[in-house]
Parts: structure tokens; C-alpha cells; sequence
């Protein structure tokens, strides 16, 4: 997730990701995704496991900026909101 400018970046795990994106657009949960205004979806994997999941956040929290913003043009390079391709 992100917001508009796409200075701050929100990296999670969820098993239900029109339900959790939904959340971060309407500002239902407490914290830093309300508190930064991250409404954009603008990059996600589909994983097969839990474990798996959790394994690619941790990698992907510990990344650089520079690293972030690169993978994330390689599906998405002008950083549209891509939740309309979900739903």
C-alpha cells in the first residue's frame, strides 16, 4: 500500500486482500496505514502458504527503498492503483 505521493510504503500478509485493501481505503484500522493515508494498492504476490508469506514480508521489509520502488515497476511502473484489477 501507498499513498498518493508515494513516499511511504506499508508492506503485509493477509488472506483476503479485497477485504484488506478495502480496510486500508476506508480507513477502518488504527495505524499506520490510516495514520500515512495509504489508500493505493500499487504491488502484491499471490503465495500458496501462510509461511511463505510471512517469509516474503520479512525479506521485503528489510529491502532498501531504491530495491522496493524497482520491484514494484516491474509490474507496475507509473504506480497506479491496481485494487480494480483484484475486484
Amino acid at each position: 500500500m501507498s499513498n498518493f505521493t508515494h513516499t511511504t510504503f506499508y508492506i503485509g500478509v493477509t488472506n483476503n486482500i479485497i477485504r484488506r485493501v478495502n480496510e486500508h481505503k476506508t480507513d477502518l484500522i488504527e495505524g499506520f496505514t490510516k495514520k500515512y493515508h495509504l489508500h493505493e494498492l500499487i504491488y502484491y504476490e499471490n503465495v500458496e502458504s501462510i509461511e511463505e508469506a510471512i517469509k516474503r514480508e520479512k525479506q521485503l521489509k528489510n529491502w532498501h527503498r531504491p530495491w522496493k520502488i524497482n520491484l514494484i515497476k516491474t509490474i507496475n511502473p507509473d504506480f497506479k492503483d491496481l485494487y480494480s484489477t483484484i475486484i
